[in-house]
């Protein structure tokens, strides 16, 4: 191996390197919340574009911007059933829960009419109430209360910028799918010639591997719903096929169906106050059903499917889960499967070379000599 001298030209490229690449993480940082809606749309388009292609050439419809609408409005369709199949349902429990409690109250402080007892106690401690306002301590109360205040119309801000950000990132994805096959031919044009054959080749594996990741991911929480949808009617529970569709799409994150527990307490209490009920017995035998579907899918459904899509040992694939999370936490759950095959493609191909080193070391075909006339 010949040693390569560090020049001083050689020094300024590398510097020179560094900066660009400084400048660049810097510059992607301030503009984070431009480009968020533009990557997130890629994404979405990347995502729908086969099922656009599926209209546009199976179904024969005529043009790219007909068939993104009639995807659209398909999806939208198919979004609306699910929520039509959870969230009245949900509301519907909620309320009657709102008339198990209120009957509850009246039943236990004797109290019929809400609004006349609040306002006995305003007319019994109005002086009180007179000398509280004209205090000192409503002045610190409202100096407390101010910057929370303000806090709230923060948020109720960010919703509004959340909001037209959706729509601005609708309007992305619209375009990135009417062009998308130039855009996704031609973004290599970005990079030098010399540079292309990496990020060509690099990319082809990131498109393999988020290919496998979400097919595998989709077969998972797949299984999952359907063996909470099992579960939750076996013990009876309220809304057994709603709540098992939705903790089915809630894992199409990984462990974001462990969020499904708040849900499922409130409806345990509801079954419990409606039947007279225990309600930790209920609520116990949920959680059953919660730790046995998870012990299901960890030790069998995740290790066989995603084993199989991203063709990683089920040692790996846990392994792969505990590190990136503690790492990088919830984030690093949703992003582990997929950024270790990735970065195991990049090790073979790149650090170790194994992907060439076995096709030069193919022994080709043996040639069958022609025999003499």
């Amino acid at each position: 191996m010949i040693e390569q001298k560090i020049t001083f030209d050689r020094f300024i490229r590398w510097a020179l390197t560094a900066l660009v690449v400084l400048a660049v993480l810097f510059l992607l940082n301030r503009l984070s919340g431009v480009l968020l809606p533009f990557f997130v749309a890629w994404l979405l388009a990347y995502l729908l574009y086969p099922l656009v292609k599926f209209v546009q050439y199976k179904l024969h419809v005529p043009t790219r911007f007909l068939s993104i609408i009639v995807t659209l409005i398909f999806v939208t369709a198919v979004v609306g059933g699910v929520i039509y199949l959870i969230i009245p349902p949900m509301v519907e429990q909620f309320e009657k829960l709102g008339k198990i409690i209120i009957n509850y109250i009246h039943q236990a402080a004797h109290i019929n009419d809400f609004p006349d007892m609040v306002r006995n106690w305003m007319l019994e401690n109005n002086a009180i109430i007179e000398r509280f306002f004209t205090s000192g301590d409503m002045g610190e109360a409202l100096k407390t209360a101010m910057p929370q205040l303000f806090s709230v119309l923060g948020k109720t801000a960010n919703v509004i910028i959340s909001i037209i950000a959706s729509g601005i990132t609708l309007l992305y994805m619209f375009f990135i799918l009417l062009d998308y096959e130039y855009l996704s031919a031609n973004w290599i044009k970005i990079f030098p010639k010399k540079n292309r054959p990496f990020w060509s080749e690099l990319m082809q594996d990131v498109e393999r591997e988020l290919n496998n990741y979400i097919r595998g991911q989709g077969m998972v929480a797949l299984c999952m719903g359907i063996m909470f949808c099992i579960g939750f009617t076996i013990i009876d529970f309220p809304m057994a096929i709603g709540l098992g569709i939705l903790i089915g799409i809630m894992d199409m994150v990984p462990y974001l169906h462990t969020l499904a527990l708040i849900p499922t307490a409130i409806l345990a209490l509801l079954k419990a106050a409606d039947t007279g009920g225990n309600f930790w017995m209920i609520f116990g035998t949920a959680v059953l059903v919660f730790a046995i579907v998870q012990l299901i899918t960890d030790l069998i459904v995740t290790p066989k499917i995603m084993g199989k899509a991203m063709r990683l040992n089920p040692a790996v694939l846990l392994l792969s889960i505990s590190v990136w999370g503690s790492l990088l936490g919830f984030i690093g759950l949703i992003i582990a499967l997929p950024l270790t095959t990735l970065l195991i493609a990049y090790y073979q191909r790149y650090v170790t070379r194994e992907t060439e080193e076995e096709t030069v070391g193919e022994t080709p075909p043996a040639i069958p000599k022609k025999g003499k006339k």
